[in-house]
């Protein structure tokens, strides 16, 4: 499998808990010239564009952009789930690695003051963050929990949706989310999810690098591996759709400019059975 790697899980926890803590803790301002999951505090601005034509690059409408409160996107994502959510009316939506809560406002958004969001994040930063957010923006049908993706703090059987946006590449235990979904998700339950995905085995000296999992490289998996994790899972209905003009923006993510090569963003699907 591509994403095996000899560093400990819960070092890799703590980095990247740190590294978007860090990201959380900025200005706004800072925040925002920090485009992409390359993003860090010092890293310099990781493309020429405004924040808005990046969220445009990842598939979001100016209309989506400007909706959020200010401060409630990071420029963090590498897609649009809610581009292939299809949310209803009425649903219980749930996001993994929910950040400083934009899918959140934007899932909330199409709910029209109906059903409730619920985001998930195990950096407290972040769910501070994201709650001061939501009381900004008025969201009273939107709460953000602290927890890790691999053990979410919701209920069995208790969510319609699922989406996430480039957060499950940066868990070491991938199989593990993806059961944590499955027992989540009510019969009939649906998977939206934005996230980098390996189309080639990445080298040893990619996967061992921290700063390359904290970046989304170093820790996507194999389309064909996370295919079989789905379907191990319970999932069917499976399908995963790589953008492969996503490379050149990935590119400028990391001082290794080869990592298009390896990775792309992807839009992903799934849903669980009804019986």
């Amino acid at each position: 499998m591509c994403c095996s790697t000899q560093l400990d899980s819960d070092k890799i926890r703590d980095y990247v808990r740190e590294r978007y803590g860090a990201i959380a803790m900025q200005t706004n301002d800072s925040a925002a010239s920090k485009c992409g999951c390359g993003g860090s505090v010092t890293s310099s601005s990781c493309c020429d564009a405004s924040g808005q034509a990046y969220g445009e690059k990842l598939g979001y409408t100016a209309e989506q952009l400007a909706a959020a409160p200010a401060g409630a996107d990071l420029g963090l994502g590498c897609g649009n789930p809610l581009a292939i959510a299809s949310i209803k009316t009425g649903e219980t939506v749930l996001d993994l690695g929910s950040g400083a809560g934009f899918d959140c406002f934007l899932a909330a958004r199409q709910l029209q003051g109906t059903g409730r969001v619920i985001g998930v994040d195990m950096t407290p930063a972040m769910v501070s963050k994201a709650r001061a957010n939501a009381r900004k923006g008025g969201f009273g049908n939107v709460e953000f929990r602290l927890g890790e993706i691999e053990a979410l703090p919701v209920a069995d059987a208790s969510v319609d949706l699922i989406m996430s946006n480039c957060v499950i590449n940066l868990s070491p235990e991938k199989p593990r989310v993806l059961r944590e979904a499955f027992r989540v998700l009510r019969p009939g339950g649906r998977l939206a999810i934005a996230d980098i995905v390996a189309t080639q085995p990445l080298p040893a000296k990619v996967r061992e690098k921290l700063d390359l999992i904290g970046a989304c490289v170093a820790g996507a998996a194999l389309v064909s591996d996370l295919e079989s994790w789905l379907a191990g899972a319970g999932f069917h209905q499976i399908e995963i759709k790589p953008r492969e003009t996503s490379r050149t923006l990935i590119n400028e993510w990391t001082e290794d400019t080869q990592a298009g090569d390896f990775v792309v963003s992807a839009l992903i699907t799934a849903t669980k059975p009804r019986a």
